[in-house]
């Protein structure tokens, strides 16, 4: 009988399943989270997709974004400034976001020496307020700007932009970027490959909030159940991965994490 099939349904089933996930956390050498938009949300953040998401109200972005930064970055940066306004919501709610619940619980996970690693998908930068320090952003970070050429990062506050576009005073050949990830552009190297590295040591994944359906992030939990090891599923909504799943916490992140912190903190 599986982890799943022990769970069972009704009003024990989050207590129970708040249990079997923190006793897989205590037995694993090397534990990650997966993060995904479903956390920021919790914190006001508008989400991409869905009825209520950015793209639904504005319409999708251009998916050759990064083809055309490529072509003429200066225009590019010029664009940039003259688009900033279609997504001020977004920005209002990113400026204004503070952690929730679910972030600080991470953070209690890696000070506990439960937690190694955050993989996360937001650009938000919530995981590093809240204290955590283990963290690969795999989508970028939206208060830092990045060199395509050696991948050197910056805080976007206090970097002195005096041409469009800027070049990388590190290496002196590249041209600067935000650091979030485009459309059309590949994942940074150094990000991509410290999330292969991750995955490869990773022996218990939680899956928090993530819709499951942008690869490559996607796919680092199928590895890890390929290799043997254990995944658990924070999120009020099935996802494709929930089939794969040792444990399913239908529940906010906020709500369940702080629980299997506690639940850990007693064991």
């Amino acid at each position: 009988m599986t982890l799943r099939e022990l769970q069972g349904d009704g009003a024990e089933a989050l207590d129970r399943a708040i249990e079997l996930a923190a006793r897989l956390i205590a037995l694993a050498n090397h534990v990650v989270a997966l993060v995904g938009a479903g956390l920021s949300a919790e914190s006001g953040v508008p989400t991409f997709r869905g009825p209520d998401g950015l793209w639904t109200k504005h319409g999708e972005p251009d998916l050759r974004d990064y083809e055309r930064f490529v072509e003429d970055p200066k225009r590019w940066w010029e664009m940039r400034q003259e688009r900033a306004s279609r997504f001020a919501e977004l920005a209002q709610a990113l400026d204004t976001a503070v952690p929730n619940a679910g972030h600080f619980a991470l953070r209690d996970l890696e000070e506990m020496g439960r937690l190694q690693h955050i993989i996360t998908q937001n650009i938000d930068n919530l995981h590093q307020i809240a204290g955590s320090q283990a963290i690969t952003e795999i989508h970028g970070n939206r208060t830092k700007l990045r060199c395509v050429s050696c991948n050197h990062r910056w805080p976007l506050e206090g970097f002195e932009i005096k041409e469009f576009p800027p070049k990388c005073p590190e290496c002196r050949s590249g041209i600067v970027k935000g650091d979030t990830v485009m459309f059309g552009e590949p994942i940074p190297r150094d990000a991509l490959d410290e999330c292969i590295n991750q995955s490869r040591m990773c022996d218990c994944m939680l899956l928090i909030g993530t819709s499951a359906v942008v690869y490559p992030a996607a796919g680092f939990p199928v590895d890890v159940r390929s290799s043997g090891g254990a995944l658990i599923e924070v999120n009020p909504n099935e996802t494709p991965l929930t089939e794969l799943c040792d444990v399913v916490i239908r529940a906010p992140s906020g709500e369940a994490l702080p629980l299997v912190v506690a639940k850990l903190r007693t064991a």
